[in-house]
């Protein structure tokens, strides 16, 4: 008489099947999942509960466990281990909650001279102070449970990210008249006006080395290295400032290389835009708010150039919404990195050859940032 199962068969969907074979043949899902998924496959093509044992390695009752699951619960339910599984946990959530309030606290205000957390100097801190705050579970912590515990609520004390607050009360109002101003560059290039406006986008980039070698740079040779040897010291012979303005319609960018950017250096550059553009031109500049820009000696140099300029500032903090950082970013790039001269005078002829580079093939930046929501003026 043939041998009849007592067992229900196994019928699986389309959509379970494949799902099944992805976790049989997975490299990342737990041992366990992968081993359920193939006793489960290898059941619904009808084999019995000892050829599933044999072929998996495994004995009958685990086999039967992971079917009877699947025929009583459904197939997902059989993969996963059911709640209340293993040993109880053996530290409390209340001392969980404890070393995430620790944790989410400065070390300097508990003592220590660290500005910031590490693994070990948590732990440390927990054992010796664990007892006396209610929680003796903690007694024996390591570095590696105070990491788990960390991860479970996604907390990294070791690290530290930046963000930049918002401290002016007008941000919104001077951000809209920025983003008109570009409204309008847009609506000036679209149209092909010839209106006698330029615009500028105007920014200093401070503090530029002027780096030198200690040996010659040696050229790659092929066999032999692909990449250009530098020696690892060099000589520091100062630093330069760039004041630079891009017109945002031509795409012409203004320069002027000084060893200062105060007051008088800001009325030179002025005067240089000045001489450039024609006199019924009338220049619009975007700009931040640093103070050379705003000085009486800059006040005193546009009253005898009556109607001539007009700025339009950055916020506080805003000086992301200039177009010529975008501009500094690229010539950061492409010239100033890794750099090396003789001195300042090499730096300063360099950055102005770069600038004519720059100038024989301009490149019209545009902002594109909310530009959507700005209505036409």
């Amino acid at each position: 008489m043939p041998f009849i199962p007592r067992r229900a068969a196994l019928t699986l969907e389309p959509e379970i099947q494949a799902d099944l074979e992805r976790i049989s043949r997975s490299r990342r899902d737990p041992a366990y999942r992968v081993q359920r998924a193939r006793i489960l496959l290898l059941y619904a093509a009808g084999h019995s509960v000892s050829a599933v044992a044999r072929a998996m390695g495994t004995n009958r009752p685990r086999v039967e466990r992971t079917l009877d699951k699947a025929l009583e619960m459904g197939v997902p339910a059989a993969l996963p281990d059911m709640p209340g599984r293993g040993r109880p946990p053996r530290i409390t959530a209340e001392a969980k909650a404890w070393v995430v309030s620790l944790a989410c606290q400065k070390p300097k205000n508990l003592g220590y001279s660290y500005e910031l957390w590490t693994t070990a100097l948590l732990a440390e801190h927990i054992r010796g102070h664990c007892v006396q705050e209610g929680h003796p579970s903690l007694i024996k912590l390591g570095r590696g449970t105070v990491w788990k515990l960390l991860s479970a609520q996604e907390l990294q004390p070791h690290k530290m990210s930046y963000y930049l607050e918002k401290r002016d009360v007008e941000f919104e109002r001077k951000m809209a008249e920025l983003l008109c101003v570009y409204k309008q560059v847009e609506i000036l290039r679209q149209s092909g006006s010839q209106e006698l406006v330029a615009v500028l986008s105007y920014d200093e980039k401070p503090g530029i080395q002027a780096i030198g070698n200690t040996a010659p740079d040696l050229p790659p040779a092929p066999g032999q290295h692909a990449q250009w040897g530098r020696d690892h010291e060099y000589v520091r012979h100062g630093t330069l400032s760039l004041m630079a303005a891009i017109d945002l319609l031509s795409g012409h960018v203004h320069g002027q290389v000084v060893e200062r950017h105060r007051s008088r250096e800001f009325v030179q550059f002025l005067t240089l835009l000045d001489q450039y553009y024609k006199p019924e031109v009338h220049i619009k500049v975007i700009l931040d708010n640093h103070s050379a820009h705003i000085s009486k000696e800059t006040r005193a140099y546009l009253a005898t150039v009556p109607n001539r300029f007009e700025f339009t500032f950055t916020p506080t903090h805003g000086s992301w919404l200039n177009l010529i950082e975008s501009f500094f970013s690229k010539m950061s790039r492409q010239m100033l990195r890794g750099i090396r001269v003789t001195g300042k005078a090499e730096l300063k002829a360099r950055i102005l050859q770069y600038l004519h580079e720059i100038n024989a093939t301009p490149v019209v930046f545009r902002w594109k940032y909310r530009l959507d929501t700005v209505t036409p003026p």
